[in-house]
């Protein structure tokens, strides 16, 4: 019988690989995720996620029969205002696209009025299960996170998503700066997603770039902390441990419960935090005898 994944990281990781670091072609990266799609794991992997611009050059026409049901989630490369044309290519092929993701803002930018713009949008693009508005960890940061709020009260299915990492290190938040995040998200009842730099389970130096990366297991035991009444100090405490032992005590008593809040992130790698989470016992691979 195929083990199942606990429900507290089902859906956990977003397969990016044609992102970097990976940056797979787009007809390998659809190969592998239909085999991922396929195996035991399935339940931990999110949607593919493709390009806007690929899908506006009709990068998937020929690579995916309309009757196989793929879904995908959309970052927006191509701004916000484009979103609603690279999604029309996708119903000839078939294609589901259950997110789209896109920055609203750059570093330093007043995020405001580009949630205006994309939630003008919303009803340009179909189908779509979440918008999420990626935001700079900068100026207006709360009262971009307010007007996500307000529009989520009116109907939109909007949400947020942060950068933990990157080419170069204003875009690795700080413990403190990413707890204040995980706790305003939780004191406003408000999904968020996170991308980049969390590949690996436990906090570490990347010998490579010299950038010290957040663990996913250490945001996993971070956000069951803030949901549970922590403080940002708590919160952020967590975020720094390198020892998994305190992370994998806070996370295996609720295996069987919903991950709140925290939707997931995109890994280049699916079989990377995979096998981070057997190794911590947080999943049993393989088969039950």
């Amino acid at each position: 019988m195929s083990t199942q994944v606990p429900a507290l990281v089902t859906g956990l990781v977003d397969d990016a690989a044609v992102f970097p670091p990976g940056s797979a072609a787009l007809p390998d990266a659809l190969v592998a995720h239909r085999q991922h799609r396929a195996a035991w794991y399935a339940d931990l992997v999110g949607p593919l996620l493709i390009r806007a611009s690929d899908m506006a050059a009709g990068e998937l026409t020929g690579l995916v029969d309309p009757g196989e049901g793929l879904v995908v989630g959309v970052i927006g490369d191509t701004g916000i205002g484009n979103l609603p044309f690279a999604l029309s290519f996708l119903a000839p092929d078939g294609v589901t696209a259950r997110q789209v993701e896109v920055a609203v803002a750059k570093r330093g930018e007043d995020p405001l009025p580009g949630i205006a713009e994309l939630l003008r949008l919303t009803d340009a693009l179909p189908g779509v299960e979440t918008v999420y508005a990626e935001l700079p960890l900068t100026f207006g940061l709360m009262g971009a996170l307010d007007a996500l709020v307000a529009a989520r009260a009116g109907g939109v299915p909007i949400a947020a998503k942060f950068r933990t990492g990157g080419l170069a290190a204003e875009l690795f938040p700080t413990p403190t700066e990413l707890a204040t995040v995980i706790c305003a998200c939780r004191d406003r009842g408000l999904p968020f997603k996170l991308t980049a730099g969390l590949h690996q389970a436990i906090r570490h130096l990347d010998p490579e770039t010299g950038f010290t990366h957040h663990g996913y297991a250490n945001v996993l035991a971070a956000t069951l902390a803030a949901a549970d009444g922590d403080g940002v100090r708590s919160v952020a405490e967590l975020l720094t441990v390198a020892d998994p032992r305190p992370l994998v005590e806070r996370t295996t008593t609720r295996l069987d419960g919903p991950r709140p809040l925290w939707v997931g992130f995109g890994s280049c790698s699916i079989l990377e935090p995979l096998t981070d989470l057997i190794r911590l016992g947080l999943v049993n691979g393989g088969y039950d005898a």
